[in-house]
């Protein structure tokens, strides 16, 4: 083939895969509008709230204070989601990374228990820790946790390193958490709340926050997608870029970890969006991080979303906690895609 034709059917392909990213994001914008529209139908007075919410108060308070911000807070929630886990996975290069990856859920986990311990059972807790609140502990002890893991992989230059610490402070701190419950048994139900997920007390000031958060993260990310972009190639690769790759990673470590524990603190521990959000892109369009972190989080929003929605219509009046629903979605699909990969004839290993 001439060379002519190649570089003809390079440029071809390239816009073949724009015109697919940029149909696939039109698409999730849309699909989030419905489900919007669906989530402020949805819950345990049925559909009338809606039909009445222009004349009745009661029922405009409910679509309005309850029902918007919650469907809005699952968006948000999903889109940090969805972006933490395009950035875990790239910077990692492990298509099985997710945006707990680092001990933030964990963290998490430990400080809610931490504080439930505090404000249920010594009347001595101070009033710094009242104020903070259960959702402060979430966000703190999330933070935390990625600071220990990355003091003990001394830095971001090593990413294996920064790997199995992160593996080692989430089993120590989901290690802590379980013994807290152990010795206070009456923070045992508020913990497996926390650890299900649930998007039934976000607010509208919660949204803001996690709208806000998610825009700076956004922004960051993807003014580094190109180091993610590096790391595809390896780390030679990348380095002989002439890439700052300390300062590049660090910086989507913070991002990964503000993202993670933004999303954590709001709506507790929900399973499998950010890994199966990015995975669901790539299945659909080949393109750079700076796309794909894009349309893995309005993936991730999109998921969440529709898990918050199902949530609460599967046994309306009563709700399914929404981690549950994602991990037994989110499980399946990635069990399917596992099952595709290594099926007789793919001739792909076993990577996903």
């Amino acid at each position: 083939m001439p060379a002519s034709h190649a570089r003809k059917g390079a440029v071809t392909d390239i816009s073949r895969q724009h015109r697919f990213a940029y149909l696939l994001g039109s698409g999730l914008l849309l699909a989030s509008m419905a489900l919007l529209l669906m989530g402020a139908s949805v819950g345990s007075t049925g559909f009338e709230s809606v039909l009445k919410a222009w004349r009745d108060p009661v029922a405009l308070q409910i679509v309005w204070d309850i029902r918007l911000p919650r469907t809005l807070g699952a968006w948000a929630a999903g889109a940090l989601l969805g972006l933490a886990g395009a950035v875990a996975q790239g910077l990692f290069r492990n298509p099985l990374a997710d945006p707990y990856l680092l001990g933030s859920a964990s963290g998490a986990s430990l400080g809610v228990a931490l504080a439930l311990v505090f404000f249920g059972v010594s009347p001595l807790a101070t009033q710094w820790l009242v104020r903070l609140g259960l959702t402060g502990a979430a966000f703190a002890g999330a933070v935390g946790a990625v600071l220990f893991t990355l003091m003990l992989a001394k830095g971001v230059q090593h990413t294996l390193r920064l790997l199995l610490a992160g593996v080692i402070v989430g089993v120590v701190l989901g290690a802590l958490s379980s013994l807290a419950m152990l010795m206070v048994p009456e923070v045992t139900q508020a913990m497996r709340a926390f650890d299900l997920g649930s998007t039934s007390f976000v607010g509208w000031t919660a949204c803001a926050l996690m709208v806000g958060i998610w825009l700076v993260c956004m922004v960051v990310a993807w003014m580094l997608s190109q180091v993610l972009d590096g790391l595809s190639l390896g780390e030679a690769t990348a380095a002989s870029l002439g890439l700052p790759l300390p300062q590049m990673r660090g910086a989507l470590v913070a991002v990964l970890a503000l993202a993670t524990g933004t999303a954590v603190a709001q709506t507790g521990l929900i399973a499998f969006v950010g890994l199966a959000a990015p995975h669901l892109v790539r299945s659909v369009v080949k393109t750079t991080h700076g796309r794909l972190i894009v349309l893995a989080s309005l993936m991730g929003a999109v998921l969440l979303m529709a898990a918050d929605v199902l949530a609460r219509w599967l046994i309306a009046p009563q709700e399914l906690p929404v981690g549950v629903l994602t991990a037994v979605l989110g499980g399946s699909y990635l069990l399917w895609l596992m099952h595709k990969s290594i099926g007789p004839g793919s001739g792909r290993g076993a990577g996903l």
